[in-house]
């Protein structure tokens, strides 16, 4: 079959089971269990001839005979005793349940896995099938997927700017699906002619992550897999514990991370009347700075205890990271004086799954101990006043970042230039302010505009009434959202 063909087929069953009520996020988990254990039966015969741990009786060939009722108890008997594998194997089955109730339609799926031979298929064109549902399934809001997908064109600019060198490590404590993981192999296998040491470097010792959630860190792993990272019967590149409550030990040379939108973690437990309540969590830590339930800033101080001395950050944080009191002005103080924070994107509204969020890329690299402050200064690139971004009408792309990287420097950010004011940066985006004014600043607050919004003086520059319309939700949903953290914390 061809690779337009296979996608075509994988896409066509989505939208029929999605008729009988299969979301996308319940069709990819299944499509991932059936792709893997057809794999393992094609990495199990000629010319690989490797057993990856799949008992004989719950391999792909006991399963695709069957039909009617005796397939379905035999897949569902197959869920529950992968899900006690070890490795890999045991983290893509963890918890994994039968979503399809029709027997004749998970006979035709398997059909239709058994009929392409995905190990000669290319790591892109898996990449691109598998890519394709994670990013529908995004889009489906009821879901809540959305806030485990950052959007590729972000991620892509990121590492652009990062620029990961061979054999060095990455790491995301929060790595959703695996999007930076994905961004920061395509850079290296793009920009870089590896050789063999480096191939098998990049393949299984350049990436760590954590993820919390089992049916996310499913998805995690299988597209990394899919994409000619890791081996099917290695070790799982994803931990399941919460990268917040201990420190490793590990350290890494370069941290890209987007951490769950929400501002506080917390545990649900049942008290002495059967109610069901929530406990703020709270991570006592000796190398965090300050102590806090605000599971932003305890991930931002996560991701400084993770960096090696020469490593570099690039993490997507919500706005209230930089202007909030409290820990809030603890952390930035910190973040200041012991790290050189040297890069804010501020980033428009529009662009995420979840509604309402505004949101930053803060660019840092740790150094060893100073007695003086790291920081010296701090560019800004305003991506957000008068730019106007909708999900389906005017996403964001790539291309639409290409001037602040430009700006960034990646070549080497110490030759950068105040361009504010000249031909190449006409809108004044981008501008310098250093640790003085910064540290001056009340609460040493981050929080800053220079741009007038142009909608606001000029009735001719505003937006098209969809755009304008989305962005009002958008701010709707906004104000919602700090009214529940309010009303959270009075809890």
């Amino acid at each position: 079959m061809t690779t337009d063909s296979i996608i075509s087929r994988v896409w066509s069953f989505c939208n029929t089971l999605r008729d009988d009520g299969v979301g996308y996020g319940d069709y990819l988990e299944q499509l991932t269990f059936l792709i893997f254990l057809k794999m393992a039966d094609e990495y199990s015969k000629p010319p690989h001839n490797r057993d990856v741990g799949v008992p004989r009786n719950y391999q792909w060939d006991q399963l695709r005979p069957l039909k009617g009722a005796e397939l379905e108890v035999k897949y569902i008997d197959t869920l529950q005793h992968l899900a006690g594998a070890s490795g890999m194997l045991g983290q893509i089955f963890l918890k994994a349940q039968n979503k399809i109730q029709d027997p004749a339609k998970l006979a035709r799926l398997i059909e239709m896995v058994d009929d392409t031979n995905w190990t000669l298929l290319d790591a892109d064109t898996k990449g691109d099938i598998y890519e394709g549902i994670l990013e529908k399934n995004a889009e489906d809001t009821k879901s809540g997927a959305g806030q485990y997908f950052t959007p590729r064109a972000l991620i892509k600019a990121m590492v652009a700017c990062v620029r990961p060198e061979p054999e060095k490590t990455i790491a995301d404590p929060a790595c959703g699906t695996g999007g930076f993981f994905l961004a920061a192999y395509d850079h290296l296998v793009s920009q870089h002619h590896l050789d063999r040491d480096q191939k098998k470097f990049l393949k299984h010792e350049t990436f760590w992550g954590n993820e919390i959630v089992p049916s996310t860190r499913r998805l995690c792993l299988m597209n990394l897999f899919l994409h000619n990272i890791g081996e099917i019967d290695g070790d799982s590149l994803v931990s399941s514990t919460d990268a917040l409550v201990a420190d490793s030990g590990k350290r890494f040379d370069y941290v890209l991370a987007n951490p769950p939108f929400g501002k506080k973690s917390s545990m649900t437990f049942t008290n002495e009347q059967g109610e069901e309540e929530k406990d703020d969590l709270t991570y006592n830590r000796q190398d965090f700075w300050t102590t806090t339930s605000n599971k932003q800033l305890n991930f931002l101080q996560q991701i400084n205890t993770m960096l090696k001395t020469t490593g570099k950050a690039a993490v997507v944080l919500p706005d209230n990271v930089l202007f909030e009191g409290g820990a809030g002005e603890t952390v930035r103080k910190k973040l200041l004086e012991t790290t050189d924070l040297h890069t804010i994107l501020r980033l428009p509204t529009g662009i995420f799954y979840a509604n309402g969020v505004k949101a930053n890329v803060l660019f840092f690299d740790a150094r060893p101990a100073s007695k003086e402050a790291t920081t010296k200064e701090v560019w800004y690139y305003d991506y957000r006043t008068n730019i106007h971004h909708t999900l389906k009408r005017k996403p964001m792309r790539y291309e639409d970042l290409e001037a602040f990287i430009t700006c960034y420097h990646p070549e080497n950010r110490h030759q950068r230039s105040e361009t504010w004011d000249e031909a190449n940066d006409p809108d004044g985006r981008w501008r310098k302010f250093s640790y003085e004014e910064l540290i001056a600043r009340e609460k040493t607050s981050l929080d800053i505009f220079w741009l007038k919004d142009k909608s606001l003086a000029d009735l001719e520059n505003l937006p098209e009434p969809e755009i304008l319309a989305d962005e009002i939700i958008d701010n709707i949903e906004a104000g919602l959202e700090s009214f529940r953290s309010v009303l959270q914390s009075l809890n």
